[in-house]
């Protein structure tokens, strides 16, 4: 994996699935993140291929839920993002699919309530040697490239120090996101903060936070220095803001969305989460259309919401 001038999908919560993923690849994401999965679940999913996608799925035993899809067209560019309090545990998680996804990245940013509390994300900002503990024990055992994404904390000097500390365990990048853990979305991200990382280490740095516009590649990375870039909201709410043609409109990009989650049988839980979000920021939950999603139960629905049940007839008699 090719850390360098890489245009990068972020790991985003009940969104970040497969249809997302490569809905961002054919606009120019270069690396793409599923969202995190925690490890405690994942250790009790079993590998299956399924022969009707043509996807490998990671099913949990006993529920039969699909944690994490995969296919072979997004295998050199999708990365397996584990929330993890437990070295050995997350080794445990990491073999299971590590064959199947170009890299593991261990989530050290996320701020969430369930993440924080297991000891995840965001948790191990201070904890350093337990952060050295994970990182070191799967690079000795995977073949597979392992990095971690972090967010700023809340003194400049320690999360440069943090950022060369875990530099020296070996993994090839680091994600940056510019916000501290007390930040909230609508607080700019600090790009200045970002490129103290950037000066402080040899190894490329994927800066995130505030990329809305194909334009804010370039300007994220005039301002901290960084060789790659990654974007969430921004790809979340239209992923063609990869594309240097410049955005579609946001109506045919949720066209194209859903049709993705059709032929791919997505969670219908994990579309609606991203219709919902397309809708907030577009328009208003509270129309019709956003009512409808809400109410949709199924892919079905989904597909007759949005006036694809000719599509959605039609992928569904040509599974195998």
């Amino acid at each position: 994996m090719e850390y360098r001038n890489k245009l990068v999908l972020a790991p985003m919560v009940r969104a970040g699935a497969l249809p997302l993923r490569l809905l961002a690849a054919e606009y120019g994401a270069d690396i793409t993140y599923g969202e995190e999965i925690i490890d405690h679940k994942f250790v009790h999913c079993q590998r299956v291929t399924n022969e009707s996608l043509g996807t490998t799925d990671f099913v949990e035993k006993g529920t039969g839920s699909v944690v994490f899809r995969t296919c072979p067209q997004e295998r050199d560019r999708v990365v397996f993002q584990m929330g993890t309090s437990d070295a050995v545990r997350a080794l445990k998680a990491a073999e299971i699919v590590c064959n199947d996804v170009a890299a593991i990245d261990i989530n050290m940013g996320c701020p969430k309530a369930f993440s924080i509390s297991g000891g995840m994300g965001a948790a191990l900002l201070t904890k350093p040697e337990l952060i050295h503990d994970i990182l070191t024990t799967l690079r000795r055992n995977l073949n597979t490239p392992v990095t971690c994404k972090i967010r700023l904390l809340s003194k400049r000097e320690d999360t440069v120090e943090l950022a060369r500390r875990i530099e020296k365990t070996g993994v090839p990048a680091l994600a940056v996101h510019g916000r501290t853990i007390k930040d909230r979305p609508k607080d700019p991200a600090k790009w200045d903060e970002i490129a103290d990382v950037v000066s402080a280490l040899s190894i490329p740095v994927i800066a995130n936070g505030d990329v809305f516009e194909y334009e804010d590649f370039k300007r994220i990375k005039d301002a901290t220095g960084a060789t790659s870039v990654m974007a969430a909201r921004g790809a979340l709410w239209n992923a063609s803001v990869f594309s240097a043609k410049g955005k579609i409109p946001w109506e045919d990009y949720k066209r194209e969305y859903v049709r993705k989650t059709i032929l791919w049988d997505n969670d219908v839980k994990s579309t609606k989460t991203t219709l919902r979000e397309i809708i907030t920021h577009y328009t208003n939950l509270e129309f019709a259309e956003g009512k409808g999603v809400i109410k949709c139960g199924s892919s079905a629905d989904v597909a007759r919401l949005y006036n694809e049940e000719d599509y959605y007839n039609f992928v569904v008699t040509n599974w195998k």
